[in-house]
C-alpha cells in the first residue's frame, strides 16, 4: 500500500479533532443539534486552517443517519461513503478549473434534483475567488432561494475577491491562523500515535516555521521525519532539513553589524551558504530575529509575545542593549525590502551582501530613517579624529594640484564682514547634528551679497540642503548681528566652475576672529 502524508491520514474525522478554530466549531455544533442549518456557508482564511476539513465534516454530520453529540457516527454507510470520497450527495469542485458560467450553470441544473439518499445534497466550492463575476451572477438566484436539500459551502483564502451579492448571502466564518502552542500539542500527540520521537524544541520551531497552517506543519514534519526516518527527530537536524539557523549566527551577524565589520559580515555570510542554507529563508529569519528584538526593547513581558527559551530571550535582551530602537526600524524596513526582491532575483547573493554593507554603512542610504545610524556613524568618527583629519587635508593643496588663480571680490558687504568675525559663536548656537558641521563649513560671498556655505558632499550637504535647516542658520545670524543675511549652500566638486569661483573669506577677512 502506497504512503498516506501526514496530513491526509490525520484529517480529522470529528468536530473535537480540529483545532484553534473552537469558535466556528461550536456554532457549526450547536447549528446541526438545533436543526438551524443555513444553506450557505464562506469559510475564509488563510491556508492549512481547516476550512475544506470542516466543509467535509459539516456535510458528513448532515447526512449521518446516527449523529452523536453534534458529530457524526462514522459508521453508518453516508459516512463511509462521504469519507471514501465515493458519495453521490457531497459534490467538491476545485472553482481553479471550474469557473465559468458553464459550470456553473451545471450546478444550477444539478441542484433541481433531490438526494437519492440522505438529507442534503452538499456541494463544497474551493478556490471560490477563482469564480468569475458571470459566473457567480448565474449562481445568485439559486443561492438566495435554493431547494431545502441543497447546502453551498464556499472556501476561499481570498475573500475580498468574493462579490458583495454572494457575501450578503451567505454566513461568513473567518477562519484564524491557528498559534504555535496548538500546532505544537497537535503534532506531539500525532508523534505519539505515530510512535516517534521528536524533540519539542524541534517541533517548535516547524510551527513556528508554518506560519499559522497546521496543514503545512505536518508536511514540513513529514519531510524532516523521511530524511532521518528511524533516528531521534533533533532541532538540528529540522535545521539541516529546512535549510534554517540557530538564533545564534543571527546575534553574530548582527554584532558584526553594529561594529561597522564588513568583512566580517561577508565571510560569515559565506559560510552560511558553504553550509547549503537557501538565502530566502535566511532573510526571512533575520527579519524575525528583528523583530523579536524589536519586542525586546520595546515590551515590559517579552516572554508573553516572543516565543523563545528562557536562555535564547536573555541573549536577545543583551543584545538588544546593544542597539536603539531607530536602528532596528531600519533594519527591518532593509531586509524586508530585501524579502521582496530577492524572490526573483537570479544573484540572491549579491543583495543580501548589498543589504549587509547598507547596514554597516549608513552613508550609503539618503532615506529619513538612517540619519540617526548616520550621525552616529558621523560621531564615532569624530571621536577617532577621522573627520578632522580630512578636514585639514582638504585645507591644504599638496604641490601636485594645479588651482587656478581665484578671482577675488572688490569689496566686502559689512554684514558679511560681521557674520564671519563671529561665526564660531554663531555655529555654537545650533543644536545636535547642525552644531557639529556648521564649524566645519567654509564661508565664501555670493552674487547680490550673499553668504555661501561651502561644504563637503556627504552628510553635510545632505543635512544642510535642507530648507529648514538653512532656514534655522538665517535665524541664528539674524539673532547675532541684528541684520539678514541670505545664505545658499555649495557643494564641492559637483560644479567646476562654482569651484573656481569659490573665495574663502575666513582667509580674506584681516580681523581677529572670535572664539567662543
Amino acid at each position: 500500500m502506497s504512503y498516506t502524508a501526514l496530513y491526509r491520514k490525520f484529517r480529522p474525522d470529528n468536530f473535537k479533532d480540529v483545532k484553534g478554530q473552537e469558535h466556528i466549531v461550536t456554532t457549526l455544533k450547536n447549528q446541526i443539534m438545533a436543526e438551524r442549518i443555513g444553506h450557505a456557508y464562506l469559510f475564509c482564511g488563510t491556508r492549512g486552517t481547516g476550512k475544506t476539513t470542516l466543509a467535509k465534516l459539516l456535510a458528513k454530520t448532515v447526512n449521518c443517519e446516527n449523529p452523536q453529540d453534534g458529530n457524526p457516527c462514522g459508521v453508518c454507510p453516508s459516512c463511509k461513503a462521504i469519507a471514501a470520497g465515493a458519495s453521490m450527495n457531497v459534490i467538491e469542485i476545485d472553482a481553479a478549473s471550474n469557473n465559468g458560467v458553464d459550470n456553473i450553470r451545471q450546478i444550477v441544473e444539478e441542484v433541481s434534483y433531490s438526494p437519492a439518499e440522505g438529507k442534503y445534497k452538499v456541494y463544497i466550492i474551493d478556490e471560490a475567488h477563482m469564480i468569475t463575476n458571470a459566473a457567480f451572477n448565474a449562481l445568485l438566484k439559486t443561492l438566495e432561494e435554493p431547494p431545502s436539500y441543497v447546502i453551498f459551502i464556499f472556501a476561499t483564502t481570498e475573500v475580498q475577491s468574493i462579490p458583495i451579492t454572494i457575501l450578503s448571502r451567505c454566513q461568513r466564518y473567518d477562519f484564524k491562523r491557528i498559534t504555535i502552542q496548538t500546532i505544537v500539542d497537535r503534532l506531539q500527540e500525532l508523534m505519539a500515535i505515530e510512535q516517534m520521537e521528536v524533540e519539542e524544541k524541534a517541533l517548535r520551531y516547524i510551527a513556528k516555521t508554518a506560519d499559522g497552517s497546521m496543514r503545512d506543519a505536518l508536511s514540513l514534519l513529514d519531510q524532516c521525519l523521511a530524511f532521518h526516518y528511524g533516528e531521534v527527530l533533533t532541532y538540528e537536524k529540522v535545521l539541516e532539513v529546512l535549510g534554517a539557523l540557530d538564533t545564534k549566527v543571527f546575534s553574530d551577524c548582527l554584532n558584526l553589524i553594529l561594529d561597522a565589520n564588513v568583512t566580517g559580515v561577508i565571510k560569515l555570510l559565506d559560510e552560511i551558504i558553504l553550509q547549503g542554507r537557501e538565502l530566502p529563508q535566511f532573510v526571512t529569519d533575520f527579519v524575525w530575529y528583528l523583530r523579536s528584538l524589536m519586542l525586546a526593547k520595546t515590551s515590559d513581558n517579552i516572554e508573553e509575545v516572543v516565543d523563545m527559551s528562557r536562555e535564547n530571550i536573555l541573549a536577545l535582551q543583551e543584545t538588544a542593549n546593544r542597539i536603539e530602537l531607530q536602528t532596528i526600524l531600519r533594519y527591518i524596513r532593509v531586509f524586508s525590502e530585501l524579502s521582496n526582491q530577492i524572490k526573483f532575483a537570479t544573484q540572491k547573493r549579491v543583495l543580501v551582501e548589498i543589504a549587509f554593507i547598507k547596514l554597516c554603512v549608513p552613508a550609503m542610504e539618503k532615506q529619513d530613517d538612517s540619519i540617526w545610524d548616520r550621525v552616529r556613524d558621523l560621531e564615532r568618527k569624530m571621536e577617532d579624529g577621522v573627520l578632522v583629519a580630512r578636514t585639514q587635508d582638504a585645507s591644504q593643496p599638496t604641490a601636485q594640484e594645479a588651482k587656478p588663480p581665484v578671482v577675488l571680490p572688490t569689496a566686502i558687504p559689512e554684514d558679511i564682514k560681521q557674520v564671519v568675525s563671529r561665526w564660531p559663536s554663531i555655529a555654537g548656537m545650533a543644536d545636535g547634528a547642525l552644531k557639529s558641521v556648521l564649524k566645519t563649513v567654509k564661508l565664501s560671498l555670493g552674487g547680490d551679497n550673499q553668504l555661501v556655505m561651502v561644504v563637503e558632499d556627504g552628510y553635510s550637504s545632505d543635512l544642510l540642503q535642507q530648507e529648514e535647516n538653512v532656514k534655522e542658520v538665517e535665524r541664528l545670524i539674524a539673532e547675532a548681528i541684528e541684520k539678514e543675511v541670505k545664505v545658499i549652500v555649495q557643494v564641492r566638486g559637483q560644479n567646476e566652475a562654482n569651484e573656481r569661483d569659490y573665495v574663502d573669506l575666513f582667509k580674506m577677512i584681516n580681523i581677529e576672529i572670535e572664539e567662543e
